[in-house]
């Protein structure tokens, strides 16, 4: 079957794309590990010990970050709709977050202890209509900052994925009254053409 001009682009962009080199090389499941990498050393976002939840892991770059980083006495809980391969510390979770089974799943796996951060690289399936994509980016985020409201500690972080455009003050408030900091970031990794950036919320206030 003949690929159509965009798959191609796509293909030619992945391979000569030198972060998709880079985790090759370096043994990241995808380019999206630099992302979480430079959040890392701007925020200092992971630490030995801490408790990790990861929305939208698949297929597991920011899993085996946190992995790595929070240590044996760490715990990573990973949830995507798709199937992740098993990584060394990490629970995963197979399902949509969106649906009441699945987020009733992962509190059974969290238990009563609170958790550290809550990270979000969750996206919706891009349409490239913003009147459509932009609210579909305001649900997971409003997801993401409901578990976190539910399940942080008290001074904890929140890191959401997010697009500029209609909605994104609106986001920037919600966070604010929640936590302490909240900072943009565009990583380098983040393709230029792209919209998206992170918001790194620290600081979390319990109401």
């Amino acid at each position: 079957m003949a690929r159509t001009k965009s798959s191609r682009r796509w293909l030619d962009r992945q391979f000569s794309d030198p972060y998709v080199k880079r985790a090759q090389q370096e043994g990241y499941r995808s380019r999206a590990a630099y992302k979480l990498l430079e959040l890392q050393d701007k925020d200092r976002l992971l630490s030995p010990g801490m408790r990790v939840v990861d929305l939208g892991a698949a297929p597991g770059s920011w899993s085996q970050i946190a992995a790595r980083l929070v240590g044996g006495r760490g715990q990573v809980f990973a949830v995507d709709l798709l199937a992740m391969d098993p990584l060394p510390g990490v629970q995963s979770l197979t399902g949509d977050f969106r649906e009441p089974e699945v987020l009733a799943q992962l509190r059974e796996q969290l238990g009563d202890a609170p958790v550290d951060l809550v990270l979000s690289d969750m996206s919706p399936n891009i349409s490239g209509t913003a009147a459509v994509d932009q609210p579909r980016t305001a649900y997971l985020v409003e997801l993401a900052l409901e578990l976190a409201r539910e399940t942080l500690k008290p001074g904890g972080a929140l890191v959401v994925k997010t697009f500029q455009g209609e909605g994104f003050d609106q986001m920037l408030r919600g966070l604010r009254a929640d936590f302490a900091v909240v900072a943009n970031r565009k990583p380098q990794a983040s393709r230029p053409a792209s919209r998206e950036l992170y918001l790194v919320a620290k600081g979390f206030r319990p109401k």
